[in-house]
């Protein structure tokens, strides 16, 4: 259950729509058919996930015999079809297989466990130890992934825009925190609180990168997706955490619309208010906390932003200036008058969000 009030889950994909409503428009049909079927995908399993509020989704437990504080992951094959979950392929403690898609799935959602395990004491996506299931092959030349408040699920892409959606492991660690964020503040899915939600799935699945990788603050590339976009695209990832609005600039995708400050926000109906456009806001602040603490993010940077998402007391609701002002409440409870508070602070003041 979540903290505030029972689960109000949606259905967030990777790629947003904005980016396929764009694709599915170009006129050679190898870059609009994979979007418009995409597209589609996502508007039946958007439809199913508002289906599982009314109806509830089925209880899944630990299976007799896991192991406490360890993860219990299995892969699935949707085989290029829609039906989930597909044939199993992998389970936990199988030797890796000839399909590498299987095999980094698995390793991403064990890299994604590890992070919250050892850096907050958080056992799986809702604290009580929750099984990782993930489907591999979903649809044909599908082009996203996405957490189904169930489980995960990764198109092959359609290597025209997107390659393999199990590449990126930040992809991975950003779908499962949508689970995290549902069993915690549960964030509603729209406007400021939507953007938050987003954002958070970003910060978090950059520090899975992090830690995967031993990288520092410094040494980290910020990049939500790299590796993700095909040799013909002119760009780097789907966002950067750093520079947000210059992840890419293509002739078919456009380019980058994401804001880093208060002063260029998208005031938008598309997109649930550009959740995945203004959410560039709140992720520029986490880098600038980040890596003005310096370190390794996940630590102090990242224990601040968990201690906002999990203590309890963000609406659901919420907008910028409410989460900004619990970080700096989370900062100074738990490292003082320091350099973690000034940090905070002057990176909420620096994208020009104001805590009350």
């Amino acid at each position: 259950m979540t903290t505030n009030g029972g689960f109000q889950p949606v259905f967030c994909t990777i790629v947003p729509p904005h980016v396929l409503d764009r694709l599915a428009r170009n006129e050679d049909p190898a870059l609009s058919g994979p979007a418009r079927r995409s597209l589609e995908h996502d508007a039946y399993q958007r439809t199913h996930r508002r289906l599982t509020t009314v109806i509830g989704a089925p209880a899944v437990a630990a299976p007799a015999g896991a192991v406490a504080d360890q993860p219990h992951r299995t892969i699935y094959d949707a085989g290029h079809q829609q039906d989930l979950p597909g044939t199993k392929v992998r389970e936990e403690g199988a030797e890796p297989g000839a399909d590498a898609t299987v095999n980094r799935a698995y390793t991403g959602l064990g890299a994604t466990f590890e992070l919250y395990l050892k850096a907050y004491g958080r056992n799986s996506i809702d604290g009580e130890g929750l099984p990782l299931d993930a489907s591999v092959h979903f649809g044909t030349d599908y082009d996203n992934a996405f957490w189904n408040g169930e489980q995960m699920v990764f198109g092959d892409g359609d290597n025209e825009i997107f390659l393999d959606f199990t590449i990126p492991v930040d992809v991975i660690g950003h779908e499962l925190t949508h689970g995290v964020t549902q069993h915690t503040a549960n964030l509603t899915y729209f406007g400021q609180s939507g953007a938050l939600n987003e954002s958070l799935s970003d910060v978090f699945g950059s520090l899975i990168k992090q830690y995967a990788l031993g990288q520092s603050a410094a040494e980290a590339d910020w990049l939500i997706g790299a590796g993700l976009l095909a040799p013909r695209v002119t760009g780097t990832a789907l966002r950067s955490m750093k520079a947000p609005g210059t992840a890419y600039d293509d002739d078919v995708l456009g380019k980058d619309p994401q804001p880093a400050t208060m002063d260029a926000y998208v005031r938008t109906g598309r997109d649930n208010g550009g959740v995945h456009i203004n959410s560039g806001i709140p992720n520029h602040a986490f880098y600038l906390v980040a890596t003005a603490i310096g370190g390794n993010a996940w630590e102090r940077a990242g224990q601040i932003w968990y201690d906002t998402l999990t203590g309890g007391e963000l609406k659901q609701d919420a907008a910028f200036a409410d989460f900004a002002t619990l970080t700096v409440k989370a900062a100074r409870e738990r490292y003082g008058a320091g350099d973690e508070l000034q940090a905070v602070q002057k990176a909420w003041e620096q994208v020009g969000v104001r805590t009350l």
